[in-house]
């Protein structure tokens, strides 16, 4: 099975905008987290289940209507690129 690697980009990603949720709704913020991590753990053994991504070599996965995660997967790896809000303009 391939392996889960967060780039630090990404993990930079999800810790702003965990805080910035945190802030206002912690109920919320948890929810979103669970989703997220359990959105990235399963994608070893899933890679390909997400839609191909809008930058060439990559793929999305929705994991909340709001919430993208951006990730590459290689011989080895499934790489974790970033965290965008769905309005966000990217790339």
């Amino acid at each position: 099975m391939l392996r889960l690697l967060w780039a630090s980009s990404a993990l930079r990603d999800l810790h702003q905008i965990i805080g910035y949720i945190a802030d206002r709704n912690l109920p919320a913020v948890e929810r979103l987290q669970g989703l997220i991590e359990n959105a990235a753990e399963h994608l070893p053994a899933h890679p390909f289940l997400h839609r191909p991504g809008r930058v060439p070599g990559t793929r999305e996965a929705v994991v909340h209507p709001n919430y993208i995660l951006v990730y590459r997967v290689g011989a080895e790896t499934v790489e974790v690129l970033a965290v965008v809000h769905s309005r966000q303009q990217y790339p």
